[in-house]
């Protein structure tokens, strides 16, 4: 697990190293915790690098590394996850973005999407 761990980081950051050249580096932790039905389900927490930048109307980012994931009453383990995204000005006060993002799993990779639109007053 350690040795896919560390062979899928290094992977991830030969991946995002061509941007870097061009866009602004950065660390970002983030914790998602679920309930469900008023009750603890579990949380990951992401120990992420990446590179945002922008030109003109269009914004991106990616992101990668390890992420703990620890479902309530059990043992928590560390696999990989990361997220893409980026964002395009319509107009100056409406921007529509999107993100797909990843996660190991040994049994069952799961797969993210997130579309919007954002008004802004």
């Amino acid at each position: 697990m350690i040795k896919s761990l560390v062979f899928g980081a290094a992977a991830g950051a030969l991946a995002l190293a061509p941007l870097s050249a061009t866009a602004n580096p950065y660390i970002n932790v983030e914790n998602n915790a679920g309930y469900s039905g008023g009750d603890y389900v579990g949380a990951t927490t992401d120990f992420h690098v990446g590179f945002e930048g922008a030109d003109g109307v269009y914004s991106y980012y990616a992101q990668g590394g390890p992420a703990f994931v620890s479902p309530q009453g059990e043992d928590g383990e560390f696999e990989l996850s990361g997220k893409v995204g980026g964002n395009v000005q319509v107009v100056e006060n409406v921007g529509i973005y999107g993100e797909l993002s990843f996660l190991t799993a040994e049994e069952d990779p799961s797969v993210g999407t997130k579309l919007g639109v954002k008004w802004a007053f």
